[in-house]
């Protein structure tokens, strides 16, 4: 979850080196110096870090960290807070902060600059900030900066920075190459064997018997109350309205479908349409010869084959309409011969076709009272969108007006539902099966951007079915009280007891194995019955095989460990501990002219940039200098994840 927050950072140079690009930085995540809050103490104008001679203050990471949440959640709608900040993200934040600081500061100490011209023309080419003519509009972009709670200084300061950035870091980090003997030694590892054994000590073989007392799971959920923090959810309330909430009568008059009638006589006058394949010839001398062979017994298919031409087909064509596709001439001929004939050669602005009539189809003409049907329902289904145009238009005016959604509903007529509480992906909060009502499932998103009893009139079939809604109750994101998940917490309490047990079990075994014993047999004198010791024999590549699965942790270390070395590596969430053993490596030599060389050097490019960024922003961080104000970032902290004290 968090890599994708990583991922997010990087730039086109895929390097981490600023939070956020050009305008991706500008509207998504920076923000400085527009909150006032107090977090923790810490007043939002204190600094919690100097770097060079530019402060970074406490609004300004709160700031970005929820903008960065709020990206965050395209991809994971119900991640919280509170898991932002235990999976790193804040610390992620701050980093990228510095950074950027950091290299805007160094930049123009050196005597780079990002001029108002230069951000002006970087602000002209975001199509967010473009009017209906296609050009920058100031009114729209005033909008944007209002919507995103952004000031034209915070953009313009962010654009500087990245364009600084660029000056910087693309002449600095220009297409850099592996050498080719250090691309040797990366590629031959895809090829690179290891055998070895890996052991699960699982918690549950030692969680206690006994059961938990108040004060320890009072403890327990205190220190770990983020693993249970509940995402926000919402109750939506809505009141769907459609073609049977109309109050005027739809039905046409017989006046009403006589003039519709009168209006379109030529749609029930007689009619003939044919179907017609044909083939183009450049003169009319070959077209009237090719005519003479098909009327003597030729197919037009045949005919056309051996002339070097090809046959197409159209079907159901009028007169008006093959005088559109071909020309007056062609389709006066095809008009003029029956069924199943060739028609006279005709000209058009390509040539001379050549054509048969393979159908012709003749509908008679309809009086007034044949049509009544058809007429009807179409006067019918225009009238009744009509009128809910118009219901559609006077209900969204009295939202407009702040005319509360009950009291719409009262004065129309409509039955007001209520949604049990919802998730920002739609789920319903505590249901495994339960599914929203599908004419609510497109407002979702939108009724996670409103505040409470605010309602909005949404389409959900277009033309026949609408919605207003209004978000009913917001609970925010938090962890219960103990009382309502003390079965949850026991468990977990329990988990997390076994866990220190089971490291202990695991730290026997693993000294076991370093004095020679074999893995199989350290496990086998345990006490406790644990899980039977899974052999490994794997290549390198085969791991990384499956580009859509991450490959599990415990393969992933062994795969890390130096020959003959045993590792412990810890299991989420307190389910237990592994006992990695790596007993052997199998290495081949690679040729020169290996294809996986040359793709192993292109490939490292990426990472070689990683370095080199790395390594340039340490250095220009030590230039500038950076001080941290530890207390400030943990009132932070603190407050991001819910805590008073």
């Amino acid at each position: 979850m968090i890599s994708f927050f990583r991922n997010f950072f990087q730039s086109k140079i895929g390097l981490p080196i600023f939070i956020g690009f050009l305008v991706l930085v500008a509207l998504a995540f920076a923000a400085a110096d527009i909150t006032g809050a107090t977090f923790g103490g810490v007043s939002g104008g204190d600094r919690v870090a100097v770097v060079g001679d530019d402060r970074i203050t406490t609004s300004e990471l709160v700031s970005t960290s929820n903008s960065a949440v709020q990206n965050i959640r395209r991809e994971n709608p119900t991640i919280t807070m509170p898991e932002f900040v235990e999976q790193g993200g804040l610390d992620e934040v701050f980093s990228q902060l510095i950074d950027r600081y950091a290299i805007g500061g160094y930049a123009e100490r050196h005597g780079l600059r990002a001029g108002d011209n230069l951000v002006n023309s970087e602000i002209l080419k975001i199509s967010a900030f473009r009017g209906a003519t296609g050009e920058f509009d100031q009114q729209v972009y005033q909008a944007a900066l209002r919507n995103q709670g952004l000031t034209d200084a915070v953009v313009r300061r962010d654009l500087a920075d990245g364009l600084l950035a660029q000056q910087l870091l693309e002449p600095a980090l220009a297409a850099p190459q592996m050498p080719a003997k250090a691309a040797k030694q990366y590629a031959a590892l895809l090829l690179e064997r290891r055998r070895g054994g890996i052991a699960f000590v699982p918690s549950f073989a030692f969680a206690p018997d006994e059961e938990p007392t108040d004060a320890q799971l009072e403890t327990f959920y205190s220190e770990n109350r983020a693993r249970f923090t509940l995402p926000q959810r919402r109750t939506i309330r809505y009141a769907q309205f459609g073609p049977e909430n109309l109050d005027i009568d739809v039905a046409p008059s017989a006046e009403e479908i006589r003039n519709f009638y009168e209006a379109n006589a030529q749609r029930y006058a007689a009619s003939e349409t044919r179907d017609v394949s044909s083939f183009l010839v450049p003169t009319e001398d070959a077209a009237r010869s090719l005519v003479g062979r098909i009327r003597g017994g030729l197919s037009l298919e045949a005919a056309a084959r051996e002339a070097g031409f090809s046959v197409s087909s159209i079907t159901g064509q009028t007169r008006d309409q093959l005088t559109s596709a071909f020309s007056a001439g062609v389709a006066q001929n095809v008009f003029a011969a029956n069924e199943g004939q060739i028609a006279e050669p005709a000209q058009s602005s390509l040539g001379w076709y050549v054509a048969r009539v393979d159908n012709v189809t003749r509908t008679e003409a309809r009086t007034l009272a044949q049509a009544t049907p058809e007429i009807t329902e179409e006067i019918t289904v225009q009238k009744r969108a009509a009128a809910l145009a118009d219901l559609s238009a006077r209900i969204e005016e009295e939202v407009d007006g702040g005319t509360a959604l009950v009291d719409v509903a009262e004065a129309y007529g409509l039955e007001v539902n209520t949604t049990p509480p919802v998730l920002a992906d739609g789920r319903i909060f505590g249901q495994q099966t339960g599914s929203l009502n599908p004419a609510l499932a497109r407002t979702v998103e939108t009724a996670f951007q409103m505040d409470e009893s605010e309602p909005q009139l949404a389409e959900i079939v277009p033309g026949s079915q609408f919605v207003i809604f209004d978000v009913a109750e917001i609970i925010e994101a938090a962890a219960p009280p103990l009382s309502e998940n003390r079965d949850e917490v026991r468990i977990a309490w329990g988990f997390a007891e076994g866990a220190k047990a089971a490291r202990e079990a695991a730290d026997r075994v693993l000294e076991q194995v370093r004095g020679d014993t074999s893995l199989e047999a350290a496990v086998s004198a345990e006490d406790a019955r644990l899980p039977p010791v899974e052999q490994i024999d794997l290549e390198r590549r085969q791991l990384f095989a499956q580009r859509d699965q991450n490959p599990p942790p415990p393969l992933v270390l062994m795969f890390s460990m130096a020959e003959g070395s045993t590792k412990l590596y810890e299991a989420p969430n307190d389910i237990g501990w592994y006992i990695v053993n790596l007993a052997d490596i199998v290495t081949e030599d690679l040729p020169e002219d290996s294809p996986l060389l040359a793709q192993t050097r292109q490939q490292l490019a990426t990472a070689l940039e990683d370095e080199y960024t790395q390594q340039l922003t340490k250095a220009i961080r030590a230039e500038l200098g950076v001080e941290q104000n530890e207390d400030a970032l943990e009132a932070v902290r603190r407050q991001l994840v819910g805590e008073t004290n």
